[in-house]
């Protein structure tokens, strides 16, 4: 069970992941050239409704990079998993692989365990996404425990939009306790 979650307008706890095609990303610390950056944490390979999801995600990622946000998504996928299958997706997206247990709950992820081998050799991470803005505070989150309950992403794509319009000033919500 997940007592823990990351709090709106708390610091990102910035951590390095595995990339696929070689190196480190950051989670928390966007590329250069970007001050944002939008984290998608994904089941895995084995799961249908993330592939869609990344999928859909791809042809975004030019109006989201245009407002100064980086993305990537990442799961706890090996890396013999997790480039065939971004591969048979056809998609170019930023992927981080092995996010580990640690991480998992660093990020207060749902965790689960392989329901069969054929679903994975190991717990993963169930879907989250966090928006971290320029000054290393988490701007937007939305943590789920299932795979179906997602963000639409043309309705998030459009808010962050709104968000990073200066005319607008809109604030971190969420915030009273």
């Amino acid at each position: 069970m997940t007592a823990f979650k990351l709090a709106a307008g708390a610091p990102f706890p910035v951590s390095k992941i595995a990339r696929l095609g070689g190196g480190d990303l950051t989670l928390g610390k966007p590329s250069e050239g970007f001050d944002w950056q939008m984290i998608v944490v994904y089941r895995g390979k084995h799961c249908p409704y993330c592939s869609r999801y990344l999928q859909e995600l791809e042809p975004l990622v030019p109006r989201l990079n245009g407002i100064g946000i980086d993305v990537a998504a990442v799961s706890a996928d090996s890396l013999d998993r997790a480039e065939p299958h971004i591969a048979k997706l056809g998609i170019n997206l930023t992927i981080g692989y092995d996010l580990s247990i640690a991480q998992m709950k660093s990020l207060g992820l749902y965790i689960s365990e392989p329901r069969s081998d054929a679903e994975s050799s190991r717990p993963f991470a169930e879907p989250g996404l966090f928006i971290i803005n320029g000054d290393g505070t988490l701007q937007v989150t939305d943590i789920s425990n299932g795979p179906f309950v997602r963000p639409h992403l043309e309705t998030l794509v459009g808010g962050l939009e709104f968000i990073r319009n200066p005319d607008n000033n809109y604030p971190i919500r969420g915030m009273l306790e």
